[in-house]
This record gives structure tokens, sequence and C-alpha cells, in this order.
């Protein structure tokens, strides 16, 4: 719904705004005036005048770039201040993505959503879930030294989900565990003994954590999704494997965490039935 504004106020607040943003920024009616191209009187009259009349719309962009503000602001059609370029700047941020979870930007962005429901779909099985042998046998040939750290970070996340008070729901495809199960794909090199450790450490961390932390698993003939983390109504990050890509607009957190709740919602194993899931698929080990 459009609101509209009498010309009077409107005119009102062009010079309240004017006059705030010159003062933020120091400028000068003389500087302004030199730099927005027109007469000091010009400006001066602008200022100080109480009728309806608004200057022409070439004076109004002038004025918002030289104060580096956006002209939408100044005529009251926006209550953010800031110009175009820099709304999409603080919106959008790409942030350099490790092999492996040694990254305290990640893990900032975890503290940052304390307290708010986090929801994830992790590029694999979430490194939090991986017993230390398996981490070991995934990122020694990799990391080497720094696998280690690894596990650490993996430990780090467990132990903020035990005394964060957040939820922290995760939706995967139903593929992940049965590859994990058979040792195919990703996992194949994977011994059988590590396999069977590593759903009795799923299995455990399930029952110890449930409610707080939820897995759901999803058909992938019937519903894709990108790795994505919606940190609670703050930030949505997609990870495109060299980097994440990190959203703050409200539209675009609030369309990924519809995306991730239809996910939930269609899940063909709930949080409920996981452990049973499990248990289905410990006879593909061999």
């Amino acid at each position: 719904m459009v609101i509209k504004i009498d010309k009077h106020d409107r005119a009102l607040a062009f010079r309240t705004r004017l006059a705030a943003a010159m003062a933020e920024t120091g400028a000068t009616q003389s500087a302004l005036a030199r730099r927005a191209g027109v007469d000091r009187s010009t400006l001066s009259q602008l200022l100080k005048s109480d009728g309806p009349r608004l200057p022409n719309a070439q004076l109004v962009a002038e004025c918002a770039a030289a104060l580096g503000v956006s002209a939408d602001w100044l005529l009251s059609l926006s209550d953010r201040p800031e110009q175009a370029a820099d709304l999409i700047a603080a919106a959008l941020t790409i942030t350099q993505a490790p092999r492996a979870l040694v990254d305290e930007q990640v893990f900032a962005w975890h503290q940052e959503a304390e307290g708010y429901k986090i929801r994830h779909v992790p590029a694999g099985l979430p490194d939090m879930m991986k017993t230390t042998d398996m981490l070991r046998w995934e990122y020694g040939p990799a990391l080497g030294r720094t696998t280690e750290q690894a596990i650490g970070a993996s430990q780090d996340r467990l132990d903020w989900i035990r005394v964060a008070r957040s939820d922290y729901e995760i939706a995967m495809p139903l593929y992940e565990l049965q590859a994990l199960a058979e040792g195919s794909g990703y996992y194949t090199g994977l011994s059988a003994e590590l396999r069977h450790a590593e759903l009795d450490h799923i299995a455990a961390l399930h029952e110890q954590l449930y409610p707080a932390l939820r897995v759901h698993l999803f058909d992938a003939h019937r519903m894709f999704s990108a790795p994505v983390t919606v940190f609670g109504p703050m930030l949505a990050v997609l990870y495109l494997g060299q980097n994440y890509m990190a959203f703050r607009d409200t539209e675009r957190v609030q369309f990924l965490t519809r995306h991730f709740d239809l996910l939930v919602r269609e899940s063909s194993v709930g949080s409920r039935g996981i452990i049973a899931h499990l248990d289905g698929l410990r006879p593909l080990i061999r």
C-alpha cells in the first residue's frame, strides 16, 4: 500500500533530512552548492523556505550524490538513507569458505544467532555429527595437521548447541545416510567399522540433544536444496564450495526460511523417525 504524503509535509521532511545529512557529513552550504552546481543563495533559500515547493529532480539527485545518501530518502520515499549500492553491499556479502569448519566467521554467525532457531542444509554429513576417526579419514589427506583443528571446531559446535538455547534443525537428502551405510559415493573407502561407528554416533547425538537438535531426511527425487544455513531471522548463508554468500535482507532470509520449512514438511523421515531409519540402514554395511 502506498501512503500519500501531503506536499507541505514532504517539503518539510526534505529540508529536515537535507540539513541532517549536511550536519552528518560536515558539508557547508557553499561546499554543497558548489558540488550540486547551483548558487549558494539557491541552496540557502531551499533550506529556509517554509513552503510546499521542492527542488527539481536534478538538484535532488546532485545533493543526494554529494552527501552520500539516496534521493528516495531525501524525498521521504524510503526510511533508509543509504544509497542503493550501499544497501546491496550490506545485504549481501561473500566470505571465503575453508575446506573444513576451522572458520571463525561461521562460528561468529552461530553466536550472533544465539537464542534463535538455526536451519541447516549441509553439503554432506555435518562435521559436528561425525566421529573423530571419520574426520581424520576425511580431512587427513588434504589438511594434514589442521585436521585436529577441524575436530576441535566440530566439538565446539556441539558444545555451543548444548548451552546456547538455540534449536538446531538439519535437513538432509535420504541418499546421504544411505551412501554412508553402503560405503558408496563420497564414502567409498570408509571401512565398515567406521561406518557402523558413525551411525551409532549419529543416533547417540540425536538421543542426547533432541529436541534441541532435530534431523529430517527428504527425498531428493522430489525435493532439492543447495547447502544453506538460516541463522534465525537475521541471516541466511548459501555455501558455494569456495565461498559463502551471506544475505541479511529480510526478504531473502524469509524466502530461504520458507524453503527450509518446506523441506521439513515434505521430508520422508521426520526427526522422530531418525533412530528407526538408522537401524534400518545397518544391514547395508558390509
